[in-house]
């Protein structure tokens, strides 16, 4: 993995519209730089939303966030990949991959991190729009 990536790339529950209590955690060491799309797909597994790559056309849209301090990344990072799951334990399989990816923002590419699902999405329902905010409103109302 590179070291020199500095910027993030979040869809799901660290977005700023959730108000996940880590979000607050993620805005003290990471700053919002605004709106992007990664090429991927959402999937509603029930309980919560996953994200997997694709080489499809379709396009995830979410937040890029940048670090304050580059000297505080890998501390910062290591506590966001252990509120993801990446540190399985022995014998498990971690729920999530942490991966480079091109982000685009306003049309520029922008090397990020983003947390793929590293499970099975096989029969689950595709989040056609890309947008897991929008979805989970329409998906609420009454």
């Amino acid at each position: 993995m590179s070291t020199d990536i500095y910027n993030l790339f979040v869809y799901g529950s660290l977005r700023s519209g959730f108000r996940n209590p880590v979000y607050d955690y993620l805005t003290r060491y990471f700053r919002l730089r605004g709106e992007a799309v990664v090429r991927g797909k959402l999937y509603d597994m029930g309980e919560f939303p996953v994200a997997k790559a694709t080489t499809e056309d379709k396009f995830i849209s979410g937040e890029l966030y940048t670090i304050n301090d580059p000297r505080e990344f890998s501390w910062a990072i290591g506590q966001l990949d252990d509120y993801e799951g990446l540190n399985a334990e022995e014998g498990e399989i971690a729920p999530y991959k942490r991966e480079e990816v091109i982000a685009y923002q306003d049309g520029q590419p922008v090397t990020a991190w983003i947390y793929w699902f590293n499970g099975n999405v096989d029969g689950k329902p595709a989040i056609e729009s890309g947008d897991l905010l929008q979805y989970l409103q329409q998906k609420n109302k009454p």
